[in-house]
């Protein structure tokens, strides 16, 4: 058999690469003989450069040290070049909520991933692809557009403050120093829809989740007000309001294109043309439920399998649809299975062998 193992990480738990080798040690257990195609998927957020990555050989990654974290402290970026020469960020490697040491939703900045960015162009990359998920900040990707040499001052001609709290005294924009974009583009990554602004805006969803109280939702999504008036994009574009806002300046900006994520990563993966060969695809999450079908990377995969006419199976940490071979019920319960979840991995990967071998 040819079988294509295409999880999603397991979050909190085991990455999507750790779930594919797991899943792939079991099922060898049972069938060696079988070829097996380790595929990890991501939607665009955390873990998508690692990901992909692991899934393209001939990709090399690249740190970028010294960066700006969130909150100012320096950070370590990374950047890969995959094998056509595009480079993929990953904006909570260097701008990501877990780096921070107190939440600061006012000041907390994207700066790190414009450093990251200008590493890549200057390394000669062609085109740019940005991972958008797991944003410390709400700044509208002013952080990271001031490191690529935009500037925005107050109406006194100091520039801006990092942060988005300061851009409700943003007077003016000055674009003569930003670099431009490659020459083939800008594509940017997320499994969000929201716009930039209002109550379905970067700041009102997900604002509170990176510190933020009601009074300074409401200042952060009047700053982004002001940066949308400034720079003349449309704010309610579908994902405009993905990482902070951080969609929004890019598009602005650099013309950036924004894409679901979890679809472009399995263009990035040539992920159509592995399945069109596979007797069975095997994806997975840390929790399947009807969310996991609309944008998610487990129903990116489920769709192009159906598609091809592929069998697919469904390996999850917990979930109420009888569809999925669930950690939790192999472990027997929640906590193990977490606690452990690489061993049980292993199991079902074996468990989906022997049906195989069976069937």
């Amino acid at each position: 058999m040819r079988v294509v193992l295409a999880p999603d990480s397991f979050k909190g738990t085991v990455t999507a690469t750790d779930a594919a080798r797991a899943l792939a040690d079991g099922w060898r257990s049972v069938r060696p003989d079988d070829e097996l195609i380790a595929r990890p998927m991501a939607d665009g957020g955390e873990g998508t450069l690692a990901a992909v990555a692991a899934a393209l050989p001939g990709t090399t990654e690249h740190d970028v040290p010294g960066c700006t974290g969130p909150d100012g402290r320096p950070v370590t970026g990374r950047y890969a070049l995959l094998p056509d020469g595009t480079a993929l960020v990953e904006l909570a490697v260097a701008s990501g909520l877990p780096l921070m040491s107190l939440p600061a939703p006012l000041t907390a900045t994207t700066r790190g991933t414009g450093e990251t960015v200008a590493a890549a162009l200057d390394a000669g990359a062609p085109r740019l692809t940005v991972a958008l998920g797991g944003s410390a900040s709400t700044d509208g990707g002013t952080g990271l557009l001031a490191a690529l040499g935009l500037r925005l001052t107050d109406p006194e001609g100091r520039e801006l403050a990092d942060g988005g709290g300061a851009l409700l005294r943003a007077h003016r924009v000055d674009a003569t120093g930003l670099r431009p974009a490659p020459p083939d583009g800008v594509v940017l990554l997320t499994d969000v829809t929201n716009p930039l602004l209002g109550a379905d805006g970067a700041a009102a969803v997900y604002g509170p989740q990176k510190g933020a109280d009601p009074s300074e939702i409401v200042l952060l999504d009047q700053g982004l007000s002001r940066l949308a008036a400034l720079l003349g994009a449309d704010p309610d574009r579908p994902g405009s309001g993905a990482a902070g806002g951080t969609a929004y300046g890019l598009t602005a900006a650099w013309g950036a294109v924004i894409r679901p994520g979890a679809a472009a990563v399995a263009d990035l993966l040539h992920l159509d043309q592995d399945i069109a060969t596979a007797d069975l695809v095997i994806t997975g999450e840390g929790r399947y439920d009807a969310t996991s079908l609309r944008g998610k990377a487990v129903g990116e995969v489920l769709a192009r399998a159906a598609r091809a006419g592929v069998p697919a199976r469904i390996v999850a940490g917990e979930s109420a649809d009888d569809r999925a071979l669930t950690l939790s019920a192999l472990a027997g319960d929640p906590a193990s299975a977490r606690e452990h979840a690489r061993k049980w991995l292993v199991r079902a990967g074996a468990l989906l062998a022997h049906e195989a071998a069976e069937g």
